[in-house]
Formats: C-alpha cells, structure tokens, sequence
C-alpha cells in the first residue's frame, strides 16, 4: 500500500461512533495547527474530557503555529477528526520531492523539517490511519463529518459504503471538492440529519441544505467556533 492510498486490508474509512450517554459531543472545524486556541475555547466551554467528546472537520496540520502537537491530540481518546486534504498531501508527497517542495512552499508545511525522524513516522502512521468519514449516533439520529463537501448524487448509506468499498473518485470529492458551497447547493444529504464540513474558509459557518460548514479560517485570524455536534 502506498502513502495516501486506501486499500481494503487498510484503515477504516468510515468511522462509526455510539451515543454519549454522559456528557456532551462538539465539533469543530479546520484546526491548522492551531491547538492552542482550541484549548482555550474548549476550557471555556468547560470542557470534560472524561465524558465530553470533540470531533473535527479535518486539516490538523499546516499553518498554524503547533502542528507538532497533532500527534498529542490524536492520542486524546476524546479527540476524533476525519483525515483532510492537507494530512492527504503529506501523505501523497511519499518520497516525490517536487510534491514534497510544493506543499512545504505553498501550503504551510514548514513544520515538518523540524520534526525529527521518528515523529515523522508516527506522524504518517497516524494520518494514514483517519477515516475518511464520521458517523456518529446523536440519539435521535445520526451526523456525519467530512472534511470538504458531501456529494449531490449519494445518500448517506450509499456514500458510506462507496468510501468503504474504496472509490477513489469519491475519496478526492470528499478531500478536495467545493461544488457545493461554490454554487450555493442546497440539496438536501438524505438518511442523516446533518453533515458538518471544513476545508473553504468562511467568516462565519454556513448551512445549505443540511450541510453544515464550519471553517472559520482560524488559522488565518477567524474566531475558533466550537459547536454542539447535535442540531
């Protein structure tokens, strides 16, 4: 299997997630390195790790100040993100130095030549390892979160299994596409309530149909929104 690539033997593309009896789930969007800020508004919240639960659009890493630090939030058992397109870069350089260069240029990857070798690996092993998509059980219901957009064409079941099955059409869409917001879709998603999205940076998040999307661009100055998961 190589970097970046999804095979049937590999990691689980669709996480499933059971109701939380005791305290409350979150979720929030595209973190960029921005861990810092996330723990002060989670403290704000007044935030339980012991019974609450936080889930993320994806796009850990880049930009931000404390990239390094994603391998301590991935290690929180109450801390669930989707892999997005910039963990999928990483991961897609491999050992291609022309596509290694372009992401450390252009899109924030700086971090990287500061981590030695072993956290690089683990680093890898740990992306490798995000499912594409979360599917979390609300009570009366479920959400889902992907990281850029939730295409017209599918339902939620079929959309999952698509995943699972390893369409790697629908793994760019679900990474890369902005269709969506661009054309302002409404098109209802059907057989879940809503599905939260990152990936397009927005001053505030925006719901069409019932696709929700939460990048508040924080790396760039946004405010970190954090939201409860449940509608």
């Amino acid at each position: 299997m190589t970097a970046g690539s999804m095979t049937g033997s590999g990691p689980q593309r669709v996480r499933h997630f059971p109701p939380n009896e005791g305290g409350r789930d979150f979720v929030v969007g595209d973190i960029h390195g921005e861990f810092s800020r996330v723990q002060e508004a989670l403290d704000a919240l007044r935030f339980d790790p012991q019974v609450d639960r936080l889930f993320c659009t994806g796009d850990l890493i880049d930009r931000g100040p404390c990239s390094s630090a994603v391998l301590e939030w991935l290690n929180r058992p109450w801390f669930h993100s989707v892999r997005g397109n910039h963990e999928d870069m990483l991961l897609s350089a491999g050992g291609d130095t022309t596509k290694l260069a372009w992401w450390l240029r252009c899109n924030g990857g700086e971090w990287w030549l500061a981590v030695d070798e072993q956290q690089r690996r683990a680093c890898l092993a740990a992306f490798e390892a995000l499912p594409l998509a979360l599917d979390i059980d609300v009570g009366r219901g479920r959400v889902g979160i992907l990281h850029a957009d939730a295409p017209p064409w599918l339902d939620w079941a079929g959309l999952c299994g698509a995943l699972t099955a390893g369409d790697r059409d629908l793994q760019q869409y679900v990474l890369w596409e902005r269709r969506r917001i661009s054309f302002m879709d409404r098109q209802t998603v059907a057989g879940i309530i809503k599905i939260y999205c990152g990936h397009t940076p927005l001053a505030r998040p925006r719901l069409l149909g019932n696709v929700h999307f939460i990048d508040t661009g924080i790396c760039y100055g946004g405010e970190v929104m954090i939201l409860p998961l449940a509608p």
